[in-house]
């Protein structure tokens, strides 16, 4: 079983990476931690609980940080809506946020485990570098960093840029930077996962609660990814980051080195991996090149069935 803390922005896919990571058998997802990204804060956190809850789980749920730790703060409006989850009625939030801080969480949590931890990070990785920076002891008990982000090839922000790179291109330097196993879901696959018509037409035929949310925040993603980028279906990105802890076999992963662009002003949070080593540097990061999509999509029904007991 691998020990998880789940660092999100929901944001349509990050709700899917939960449920998926919510009920797997492999998976000990210890809690959500929340920063801003694809909406403020207030309501990424709100999202959270708001999935957490509709999935019936229970996963502590914390608060992180209101912006990145350098940059003006940007958000995915045009993607995931006003609430940042447009598309399915959740019903009223009965459930609560913990008290302490995400990032006091990611601390003491990592202190505390006898088992090394695996962190996922499906949004701006503020949390987990001021973890770092606050008490770079953790990285002793850290096992692997898991993130959907980057590109070895182009951005969906900038020509340069991924968004979740660029929202908080300094944050994403020092995780890179940490010396930890660090696993990068890019663009460059996450493009390929995309949830057609015939996917959520698959999906919807389970019909369960999971099925129900999955459907409806599906709908409302496709078409906001239609009218922003043309697609028939928007690329389910986040959720590949859990579905490798649940099967690794998913992805093929290349090692190579990575710099994060904290300097220019074009390629400001571009991830420049090395994919063909000419420089020779240390190969600090494993990078997804490719994926299998119908082992995807098989994971991602399996993760729905799930919540049929």
């Amino acid at each position: 079983m691998r020990n998880i803390i789940l660092d999100c922005d929901p944001g349509h896919d990050d709700a899917i990476a939960i449920l998926l990571a919510g009920s797997n058998p492999e998976i000990n997802l210890l809690g959500v931690t929340v920063v801003a990204g694809n909406q403020t804060l207030e309501k990424t956190a709100n999202n959270a609980l708001k999935v957490v809850q509709w999935l019936g789980l229970d996963i502590p749920v914390f608060k992180g940080c209101p912006g990145p730790m350098v940059r003006k703060q940007m958000i995915a409006d045009d993607i995931h809506g006003k609430t940042g989850l447009d598309g399915h009625d959740f019903g009223e939030i009965k459930i609560k946020l913990q008290e302490d801080h995400a990032v006091n969480f990611i601390i003491d949590t990592i202190l505390n485990s006898k088992e090394k931890i695996t962190v996922v990070t499906c949004g701006p990785m503020t949390n987990l570098a001021m973890a770092l920076r606050l008490e770079p002891k953790i990285k002793e008990n850290i096992e692997e960093i898991v993130l959907m982000g980057g590109a070895y090839t182009f951005g969906n922000v900038s020509p340069a840029a991924e968004f979740n790179i660029i929202a908080d291109a300094e944050a994403a330097y020092v995780c890179f930077t940490a010396g930890l196993p660090i696993t990068m879901m890019g663009l460059d696959v996450t493009r390929k996962v995309q949830v057609l018509p015939e996917v959520v037409e698959r999906m919807d035929k389970i019909s369960n609660k999971a099925a129900e949310m999955f459907v409806n925040l599906m709908k409302f993603f496709n078409k906001s990814q239609k009218e922003v980028f043309g697609w028939d279906g928007g690329p389910l990105h986040d959720p590949l980051t859990v579905a490798y802890l649940i099967d690794p076999s998913v992805v093929t992963l290349k090692k190579m080195n990575t710099r994060i662009d904290i300097r220019s002003t074009d390629s400001y949070g571009r991830t420049n991996c090395d994919y063909f080593d000419y420089l020779g540097l240390e190969k600090n990061s494993n990078v997804a090149i490719d994926v299998d999509v119908k082992k995807y999509w098989d994971i991602i029904e399996k993760g729905i069935k799930s919540y049929n007991d």
